[in-house]
């Protein structure tokens, strides 16, 4: 069985401008979460499980870490919608 490729990262205006502004460590985490999700979309929890369309918008948190991406199914991408950093 051959291994699948990772999806894609790009990230919205708002989410590229958040990463700028963080500090390294939190920086690092970023990617650390993306190559995960990257791997395994579907590893981190729906952003709204309440909603049956909904399941390809998915949220990871990781201690003071927050972010938002959708999955790109056909064109196997991940678009990180936001980041947030609670320090």
């Amino acid at each position: 069985m051959t291994a699948q490729q990772p999806y894609a990262v790009c990230f919205s205006a708002p989410a590229a401008k958040a990463l700028t502004t963080l500090p390294e460590h939190a920086e690092d985490t970023v990617w650390d979460v993306l190559d995960a999700a990257a791997a395994d979309p579907w590893g981190f929890r729906e952003f709204n499980a309440d909603d049956p369309e909904g399941e390809d918008v998915r949220h990871a948190t990781v201690g003071q870490l927050s972010l938002t991406y959708w999955v790109n199914r056909p064109l196997r991408h991940l678009s990180v919608l936001t980041i947030t950093w609670l320090g």
